[in-house]
């Protein structure tokens, strides 16, 4: 079993502890050592774990470790990722749940996080650092670039683009052929029927752009 430490002891981070035990029950993969959080003291036990230290901590790793990163807000763990990442002792696995359906033409990229009950058919091809939260469907052909975030019970139809740092909201649709700019937030219960552009806040039925934003 190898040691792994998740980043974030919040919801999210119970969640992947969850995620964990439920693949450790298909066979022993991880030893879960304790959460990363910069908000709560060392020695703080969250869910039956202790708090180890803050993400500074992972500077001073000396031996092989792997990390999660259970953080939500896509902007948030690319930061992180990116301070961290030059510690060659850090690994980053992709993290299946065993109930998830995925063919084996999916491509998946470094520290993805793909959570109970979801779906994703063929030809996908996903980046590093994606999570993709429960109960949610990636169709054919999709392309989704690093660190997004598809929140629960969304549905991708085949052939979406997604661009980097993009969040979509819980319970989105997202109509075939669609294409969703870089770091634009799909706000939840949306449904994309037309291109969305970069940088902007879409809402409603059909999905329109309401902000935009750098």
């Amino acid at each position: 079993m190898q040691d792994l430490v998740i980043i974030g002891a919040g919801g999210f981070g119970r969640e992947v502890k969850w995620l964990i035990e439920r693949i450790n029950q298909t066979a022993d993969t991880w030893n879960l050592i304790g959460f990363i959080d910069d908000g709560i003291p060392p020695g703080t036990e969250i869910a039956g774990i202790p708090v180890i230290g803050g993400v500074d901590h992972l500077f001073g790793v000396r031996e092989s470790l792997a990390v999660a990163c259970a953080i939500g807000a896509p902007a948030i763990r690319k930061r992180i990722i990116d301070r961290i990442r030059a510690n060659a002792n850090l690994s980053f696995p992709t993290l299946i749940d065993p109930s998830v359906i995925m063919s084996e033409s999916v491509r998946l990229g470094w520290g993805c996080i793909i959570c109970a009950d979801s779906s994703l058919t063929v030809d996908i091809c996903i980046g590093d650092f994606a999570v993709i939260n429960p109960g949610s469907t990636i169709g054919h052909d999709v392309r989704m670039d690093s660190f997004v975030t598809i929140y629960p019970s969304c549905n991708i139809s085949g052939n979406v683009r997604i661009g980097e740092l993009c969040e979509i909201g819980t319970g989105t649709q997202v109509i075939q052929g669609i294409s969703i700019g870089e770091s634009t937030v799909v706000g939840a219960g949306s449904v994309v029927v037309r291109d969305l552009p970069a940088y902007c806040t879409a809402v409603g039925v059909p999905a329109k752009p309401i902000k935009f934003h750098r």
